[in-house]
């Protein structure tokens, strides 16, 4: 097989395909690609060539990139497809931050609305690879929905444990509909993340949280599609938010790879923000430590709301190794970006747009020159919480300000009332 497992506590190696998400030690695993063997195999202009091909496969914005994400069989792959989001130029959005210019990379176009359906095709191609009939995952939405959506397309049983009250309908719609099995835990989400664990140890059904080191792998081509986006050009900075740390795990490994092959001559700078409610990547960061303790997470954006992210050691590896930052954001700062985000007419889910939150607090603080290359990434759709949207516009959200709003207006029946209307 091309690659195996790696401990990224104490370095121990496992076959590379195996019904395993953590060393003996406890500590998460790393895909390790044979990056030597891949050396003057694979080029850019494969990628490219593959981008306009009809090939189920190629279509895919994540196995279009196939050598990098899981070596299986073309018929183990389980793709809808996903990815070939869209890479947004917002040029109001860029004023409103600082920037000379912006780029927005949406992953909330994937199939069920967010880029969790990158790393759900790795996930679920892999348990279908293991000849699992069941899987599972703790959630506060996203990964839920994606997880139901995939698991159904394979056949699969899918349980999701939620956080009670702590999950946005429009997620928790996705999950009941694509027929998972859904139970309301009594506590949070790092409660739920604990008794998904201990369930799939001890009845030997797939876990499919970012724990999963192939979730990490499908992650990885969002970054590959950025660059592919941009002509192969590696921007300054990417910019994302951080809940369970999975992506930027993945989009930083997936750079380093990128880099020790040869198909780019730099990486470039990673900056991570967190809601102020759900911080405790942001505070080790601030207090100069790679030890992260939990926190009690409480934040609007509930897509973020987690104090106790598993892939913590993955994400501070590659925010050294790509000279990255971590930041905060308070959920007032994340509601008026994203009012910004909606304004330019592309749209997104509250922690999709602490990303353009934590943007303009960087480019304030001088972190971020007003000139820099930027892209952020996007990683929720618009309708995946919509009782924020109606609340933020007609300002019934407790304790917030609706700074942009844009509430409805009742007006009469007549056409008088509404060129009236029109006129006020």
């Amino acid at each position: 097989m091309s690659f195996h497992l790696a401990c990224v506590g104490c370095g121990t190696t496992y076959d590379g395909l195996k019904l395993r998400y953590r060393c003996d030690c406890g500590e998460t695993l790393d895909v390790i690609h044979d990056l030597e063997r891949l050396k003057g195999t694979l080029s850019t202009a494969t990628f490219d060539a593959r981008r306009i091909s009809r090939d189920r496969l190629d279509k895919s914005g994540v196995w279009r990139f196939r050598e990098l994400i899981l070596d299986v069989a073309p018929e183990h792959v389980v793709t809808k497809p996903e990815g070939n989001t869209n890479l947004y130029d917002a040029p109001r959005v860029a004023s409103w931050v600082g920037l000379d210019a912006l780029a927005l990379k949406h992953e909330g176009e994937n199939p069920t609305g967010s880029f969790k359906d990158r790393g759900m095709t790795g996930g679920v191609t892999a348990a279908k690879r293991l000849g699992a009939t069941r899987v599972a995952c703790a959630s506060t939405g996203n990964t839920s929905a994606s997880m139901a959506s995939y698991a159904a397309q394979a056949g699969m049983e899918a349980l999701v444990f939620i956080p009670d009250g702590e999950i946005a309908y429009g997620k928790l719609s996705q999950a009941l509909a694509y027929g998972a099995r859904t139970a309301q835990i009594s506590g949070d989400f790092d409660k739920a993340m604990e008794l998904v664990q201990d369930l799939c140890n001890d009845e030997g059904i797939y876990l499919l949280n970012s724990v999963n080191p192939f979730r990490i792998e499908g992650q990885k081509a969002i970054g590959f599609e950025i660059l592919q986006d941009l002509g192969w050009q590696v921007p300054d900075w990417i910019v994302l938010p951080g809940g369970n740390l999975g992506n930027n795990s993945a989009l930083s490994k997936g750079m380093a790879e990128l880099y020790a092959l040869g198909l780019i001559d730099k990486l470039p700078r990673m900056a991570v923000v967190q809601a102020a409610g759900a911080n405790p990547l942001y505070k080790a960061f601030a207090a100069e430590t790679v030890e992260l303790e939990r926190v009690s997470a409480k934040t609007l954006a509930t897509a973020i709301q987690i104090g106790n992210p598993v892939s913590w050691k993955k994400s501070i590896r590659g925010l050294l190794a790509l000279d990255g930052v971590v930041t905060e954001v308070t959920d007032q700062e994340i509601l008026d970006a994203k009012a910004q985000v909606d304004g330019q007419g592309i749209g997104a889910e509250p922690a999709s747009c602490a990303t353009v939150a934590g943007i303009k607090r960087l480019v304030a603080e001088g972190v971020i020159a007003p000139d820099a290359h930027v892209v952020g990434i996007l990683t929720g759709n618009l309708l995946k919480d919509p009782d924020i949207v109606v609340g933020y516009h007609k300002s019934t959200l407790e304790g917030f300000t609706s700074t942009y709003a844009n509430a409805p207006t009742r007006i009469g029946s007549t056409l008088a009332d509404v060129k009236a209307w029109l006129e006020g």
